[in-house]
């Protein structure tokens, strides 16, 4: 009995057992049931968006893929294809959840209420109907797909009319587009068509914040001065480099004319490349980024060998020359966003660099003189910093040299027709010429570093015999 006993408590052991794996294997078929589509995020999305002020009405057009409306269980047909018949509230659903959710409009800085979808419907990926705003609102408004089109769900455009009521045409209209969620990377090409104006057209990837459609002389300023602020924050090389200008000069007097230098050199390369006086070569990015890092390692080596202070400033504005072009690459894409204001917008990006470069050096100044108040060897300590900072910049160096030697190497064509050919070849020229004195100084310095002072020599007293 005993042992019968124990066979069936074995036997029910095992029964559970096979029970419980059963179950996970039918969970694991259920979950493997669920398309892929819920979950799935595109890798690349490309949305259109057309803003136009019609009397009381603002008109918002969206175009953007179908695929990635996701969590959405559009009626299927056949072999997967999109039942557009069965779908036609799927889309307003869809049009409401992923598009007029995430899109914030504003007339005079007051957030517009009321916005409804007027209409959503499903497109060919061939049609071209969103080329131009007047054909794209009469794609819309026109008849949907016919019930026998036979079309991939994630192959579909979604295309939508969303509409907010407004006081006047000619207000001022700003739009704050959250469509980065569509994709892993969203690209939108964005078209304000002001009432009796030219159309302005913006191209972004991601989300570009608030956009001032038609932006006016403080909207491009403020837009512009947080953007250089926030730039020189966020940029590490720059960053190190200003470290470098501070670790042997710890004194804020002196230190506000050097950041000042290297603001007003990097003022003359950004406002030249902004002004299309620069290489457009693809290799001169990839040039201007290894000559940043080799700038950050000649002013380590400089702090390293002793530097001259008197002449710190010079180093900092011809650095900055260099770092200028590097602010550019920065800027390109946004200066979309200045309107009418781009001078305006160059001046205030500079104001912002130049905010920034002084919130660094006041935050440095004291944490580093108190670091040298309780060491005994300052120099020691200079050395070190500036050994670790020469350290990274050796690396970017390397690096971005690495990335320079795959590109073609041809100069840009210049004759005597083309004056903005040698306007750019006299830039090139220019940020060589700077390296190379940078290097020129920095070979002198070691060889003086090498020459026994005079003043020493005399203090040494020959040895008695």
């Amino acid at each position: 009995m005993q042992l019968l006993a124990e066979t069936v408590t074995f036997a029910a052991h095992h029964l559970r057992r096979a029970a419980t794996l059963s179950g996970l294997v039918a969970a694991m078929l259920v979950v493997s049931a669920v398309p892929a589509r819920a979950h799935e995020i595109p890798s690349r999305v490309s949305a259109i968006v057309y803003v136009k002020p019609t009397g009381s009405r603002l008109q918002i057009l969206v175009r953007a893929p179908l695929g990635a409306m996701r969590d959405m269980d559009f009626p299927l047909k056949g072999a997967g294809y999109l039942d557009v018949d069965r779908a036609q509230q799927h889309f307003r659903d869809a049009a409401q959840l992923w598009l007029a959710d995430y899109i914030h409009l504003f007339q005079d800085s007051r957030q517009l209420e009321g916005g409804q979808v007027v209409s959503a419907r499903a497109s060919l990926p061939s049609d071209r109907a969103f080329a131009e705003f007047a054909t794209a609102l009469a794609h819309v408004n026109g008849p949907p797909l016919g019930s026998d089109t036979e079309i991939p769900w994630q192959q579909a455009m979604l295309d939508v009319l969303l509409e907010y009521p407004i006081t006047s045409e000619s207000a001022q209209f700003a739009i704050e587009p959250f469509l980065a969620q569509l994709g892993l990377q969203t690209t939108t090409v964005l078209r304000f068509l002001p009432a009796g104006g030219s159309e302005r057209v913006f191209q972004y990837t991601g989300d570009p914040g608030r956009v001032e459609l038609d932006p006016g002389f403080w909207h491009a300023a403020w837009r512009f001065v947080a953007l250089g602020f926030r730039h020189i924050l966020d940029g590490v090389d720059h960053l190190l480099f200003l470290l470098c200008l501070v670790i042997p000069v710890r004194r804020l007097r002196p230190l506000i004319g050097i950041v000042t230098a290297f603001t007003a050199a990097h003022s003359v390369t950004l406002i030249a490349s902004a002004s299309g006086f620069a290489p457009d070569a693809l290799w001169f990015p990839p040039l201007v980024e290894t000559l940043i890092a080799l700038s950050i390692l000649l002013m380590a080596f400089e702090n390293i060998l002793g530097a001259h202070l008197e002449r710190r400033w010079m180093l900092a504005f011809g650095f900055g020359l260099i770092h200028g072009f590097g602010f550019s690459f920065a800027l390109r894409e946004s200066l979309q966003f200045a309107g009418s204001h781009l001078p305006t917008s160059l001046l205030s990006f500079n104001v912002g660099v130049e905010l920034g470069q002084l919130l660094v050096v006041a935050i440095a100044v004291p944490v580093l003189s108190l670091t040298f108040r309780r060491v005994a060897n300052e120099r020691m300590v200079t050395i070190l910093l500036s050994a670790l900072v020469a350290h990274t910049a050796w690396h970017w160096m390397t690096e971005r040299g690495a990335t320079l030697r795959e590109y073609d190497w041809s100069l840009p064509a210049a004759d005597a027709t083309s004056g903005a050919g040698l306007m750019r070849l006299a830039m090139l020229a220019l940020i060589v010429g700077v390296v190379a004195w940078g290097t020129r100084a920095l070979i002198r310095r070691v060889g003086g570093a090498t020459t026994p002072d005079p003043d020493v020599l005399q203090n040494i007293q020959p040895s008695q015999p």
